[in-house]
């Protein structure tokens, strides 16, 4: 958490919308650093981002990627909620969605169609690998 603020990317590869389904932030804030460091820009929607923020967000910015960080059981039922919203916002398909975090695994990203990622390292490869599709 102490890391030092990245620079916004001069020339980013990609926008991603990331965010805290519950207010655990500090495992999204080394994502969403790490990211920015690797080129993406980052819309940063915070902790207890509602369902239907990612996909409103994603759209307005007409982001490539929506990061969602779920680190508790509550947080992990609002799943279902937000990938609906992402289809009624019609971006399914055209927005990739990772998760990650201590409530979810890979499991979880299979049924809803998301990537999976342990760590930022993790998450930063999956990002670059999505872009580059």
């Amino acid at each position: 958490m102490m890391e030092k603020e990245p620079p916004e990317p001069e020339n980013p590869i990609g926008t991603v919308v990331i965010g805290a389904l519950d207010p655990h932030i500090t495992p999204k804030e080394m994502v969403r650093k790490s990211l920015k460091k690797a080129g993406f820009k980052c819309i940063d929607l915070g902790s207890k981002a509602t369902a239907g923020t990612f996909a409103q967000k994603a759209k307005e910015v007409n982001a490539n990627i929506i990061a969602v960080s779920i680190n508790t059981s509550v947080a992990k039922n609002d799943i279902p909620a937000m990938m609906s919203a992402i289809e009624a916002a019609g971006l399914k398909g055209k927005v990739t969605v990772m998760i990650g975090g201590a409530a979810v695994d890979r499991d979880d990203a299979v049924a809803i169609g998301a990537l999976f990622g342990e760590t930022r390292e993790e998450a930063v490869a999956l990002a670059k690998t999505a872009i580059s599709k």
